[in-house]
């Protein structure tokens, strides 16, 4: 079930989810890096494991069953304890929330569609969604323990802002083109 190492990669970014989210509410410099190490490698296995399972021909049902999960664990994980800590704040929220919502509503809708055998893939926008949220989040990940040259706060507040905008393109994307899946 988990020989293939795509599937290991996958397990691997589920596993360091919890270590992040506890160095996210250390509220030291040091806490704040490590996070964003991990936090990259953990990305890094999202484009890995899909990549190295299609290259090896190793793509199996539990790894297309855990990759979208644990991609899902991962940034609503983070988006949270950002929120909870004030690093992701005042306005900045409304996109966090946005693509959150985003997240349960397209894998309710994946869900709903794989019933009916159909499938949704995903669209190379949300692809740019996903990279651009996830370098936004690792900026707000180091937000006030950056060094003061570097607006990491400010770069992560618009990164978000700008994933929120793809997040809403690419849910009404999904949402269009399942309309006539519904009765």
């Amino acid at each position: 079930m988990f020989k293939s190492f795509a599937n290991k990669l996958t397990v691997s970014r589920i596993l360091v989810i919890p270590v992040i989210l506890v160095l996210l509410v250390i509220p030291e410099t040091w806490a704040a890096w490590v996070a964003l190490v991990l936090f990259a490698f953990a990305g890094l296995t999202d484009y890995l494991d899909g990549y190295m399972a299609r290259r090896d021909n190793e793509v199996t049902k539990i790894g297309q069953f855990l990759d979208p999960i644990a991609d899902k664990l991962l940034v609503a994980s983070v988006i949270l304890v950002l929120v909870s800590t004030g690093q992701i704040s005042g306005t900045s929220v409304f996109p966090a929330v946005i693509i959150l919502l985003r997240e349960v509503a397209v894998s309710g809708l994946r869900e709903f569609l794989a019933e009916l055998r159909v499938s949704v893939p995903v669209t190379r926008l949300a692809k740019w969604k996903t990279t651009i949220q996830m370098l936004a989040l690792g900026f707000l990940i180091v937000g006030r323990y950056a060094p003061a040259w570097i607006p990491s706060t400010s770069i992560g507040d618009v990164g978000m802002w700008i994933a929120g905008t793809i997040t809403v393109i690419t849910a009404w994307d999904y949402w269009r083109a399942s309309l006539k899946h519904f009765d």
